[in-house]
């Protein structure tokens, strides 16, 4: 096991109560779940007040394996996932550049080894009912937990996620990216500084992303090779080459209009789902862009994430 906080180990960092979902009490608990040398790397438990033992959601946020923390998750898609009687646990993970992107998904492991081991305790979750929920590139690395996790988990629920990571869309110039200012290979450098961290607070490395989509460099500075000149390298790490008749049941939400990640990444990997007979269903947001569901006032995308509680309780045998 590589360097995972052991059940005596683990360190609760706060315990507090708040009212995310009206009338009720919650409560969100953060831990270390794992230690990388003096670093914590840390999770956030949401989950009602009672005695309860519930299914579970790991949620992964996203920012490019770059950037963003486990804080990004949204309020009011958090209420929906209480109110259904799931509790929620939210990770951080290392970011790139200065880890590359096998440490991100060993980070991965351990947090889900942790959920597992320490989760029907600390949190009356049940270790045989946890579906992994994550958006842009936590939605890639939910789609990565479909076949590094054992046991695998129950669902799998990706929004605007990607498939692919060797392919020309993150490692050419991109020319969305390139029509805002260009960000200088120092400026970029000096936005990330030289420290491994798990938790961007500011958001301020994302100037490093805009570097590496206007140069096409994503591949090799989060995973530290060239899928031109090393493309099998690339093999472990793109979901679409690993699916197979035992993947979980998937469900795609994409937008056709997203800027960031290719609508595509969801088309390809939905065929390639259906290819292996895998239960999965991709769900195209007309006109959508990336983030679609950051607007949950909007009667689409309220009715579109009733449809994701629907596939979670189908699966999670609620």
């Amino acid at each position: 096991m590589r360097n995972l906080t052991s059940a005596v180990l683990f360190c609760v960092i706060s315990v507090t109560s708040i009212q995310l979902v009206p009338g009720q009490v919650i409560l969100k608990n953060t831990y270390t779940y794992k230690t990388a040398g003096d670093l914590h790397i840390l999770a956030d438990v949401y989950r009602k007040n009672d005695n309860l033992v519930k299914p579970a959601i790991l949620w992964i946020h996203g920012g490019a394996l770059i950037g963003g923390n486990r804080r990004g998750l949204n309020p009011e898609q958090a209420e929906k996932y209480l109110n259904a009687g799931y509790t929620i646990i939210s990770i951080d993970y290392r970011l790139a550049p200065q880890v590359k992107l096998q440490a991100i998904i060993e980070d991965l492991e351990d947090a889900y080894r942790w959920m597992r081991a320490e989760g029907p305790k600390l949190a009356l979750i049940d270790p045989d009912r946890i579906a992994v929920i994550g958006h842009s590139a936590g939605g890639y690395l939910a789609l990565m937990a479909g076949f590094v996790l054992k046991p695998s988990p129950r669902a799998i629920v990706s929004f605007y996620g990607y498939g692919d990571i060797s392919g020309e869309w993150y490692s050419r110039p991109d020319p969305f990216y390139n029509r805002q200012p260009l960000v200088s290979k120092e400026e970029a450098y000096k936005a990330v500084g030289t420290q491994i961290i798990s938790d961007d607070k500011d958001w301020s490395r994302m100037q490093f992303y805009l570097y590496t989509r206007q140069k096409g460099l994503w591949p090799m500075e989060v995973v530290g090779h060239d899928p031109d000149r090393e493309p099998k390298v690339f093999d472990s790490y793109c979901p679409l080459r690993n699916i197979t008749s035992d993947y979980p049941p998937t469900l795609l939400l994409h937008g056709d209009n997203d800027t960031d990640v290719p609508f595509e990444q969801s088309v390809l990997m939905s065929k390639e789902l259906e290819h292996h007979g895998v239960q999965h269903e991709l769900i195209t947001i007309p006109g959508g862009g990336h983030g679609f569901d950051g607007v949950m006032e909007d009667p689409e995308i309220a009715a579109t994430f009733d449809h994701v509680l629907k596939f979670l309780d189908t699966n999670l045998e609620r």
